[in-house]
């Protein structure tokens, strides 16, 4: 008896395709990254919490400067042995509402807006936070991480502390980081004999260390410190310095 002839046209079994990734996976890779935020947000705050009783040693952009340049000058001083204008000054000239902010002034970042960020609206808090902790620039993860952390230096340092360890940090001209390197650097002088008129020229440095000199002022520098002369007198005047000097 002869057997069937086998049909025509039979399709052969089809590969199966790669398995899609599992939920499980999807899964872990979520987990850890959130294990990584949550380790990352950790070593933050143990940072603000040391650095609120140690002093920083250097900074991301101290650092950067040293290997640009090859030195720097830079020396630490207590709040206590600063001049209470300097203090002032650079609070009149920089963030006239540091006493009365938690870290954002809302009214001068609606003030930047408006001016198409021709002015600046960071608050003395942020400029701490993105020179101790973060990186110069402006890009969006920094602006993120300094959004997020600005809120917890509030939190866990005092307005006399943030301020101490602004003078202490802040660029005052190429490769002067600090007050006390500031002030010797302009006038010779030491940070407690730092008298009102060099204060107000100081502090008009800052917006553009690397080009101004507050030794050499042009008429624009003067005319900014006068301003700042005079802000740091209102903000003694109505309150707005009690926080730091008290």
């Amino acid at each position: 008896m002869a057997k069937p002839a086998a049909k025509r046209g039979t399709a052969r079994p089809r590969k199966a395709s790669a398995p899609a990734p599992s939920r499980g996976l999807r899964q872990r890779i979520v987990r850890w990254l959130l294990r990584g935020l949550a380790v990352l947000a950790g070593i933050m705050v143990a940072l603000v919490m040391l650095f609120d009783v140690v002093n920083p040693p250097t900074t991301p952009y101290m650092l950067s400067e040293r290997i640009r340049l090859g030195h720097l000058d830079q020396q630490w001083v207590p709040m206590a042995k600063i001049a209470p204008v300097m203090a002032r000054s650079v609070v009149a000239s920089e963030d006239a509402n540091f006493c009365r902010h938690w870290g954002f002034d809302l009214a001068a970042i609606r003030a930047a807006a408006e001016a198409g960020g021709s002015r600046g609206g960071s608050t003395i808090t942020q400029q701490v936070v993105k020179n101790v902790f973060l990186w110069q620039g402006h890009s969006w993860p920094r602006k993120a991480l300094e959004a997020l952390m600005t809120p917890v230096v509030e939190l866990f340092w005092s307005k006399r502390r943030i301020l101490e360890v602004y003078l202490n940090v802040a660029e005052f001209g190429v490769g002067t980081f600090g007050v006390t390197a500031g002030a010797a650097r302009s006038f010779a002088v030491e940070p407690g004999a730092i008298g009102p008129h060099q204060a107000a020229l100081l502090a008009s440095v800052l917006p553009d260390p690397k080009r101004r000199n507050a030794a050499h002022p042009t008429a624009y520098m003067r005319k900014h410190a006068q301003e700042v002369a005079d802000g740091a007198q209102t903000i003694e005047a109505d309150g707005r310095a009690t926080c730091f000097e008290h």
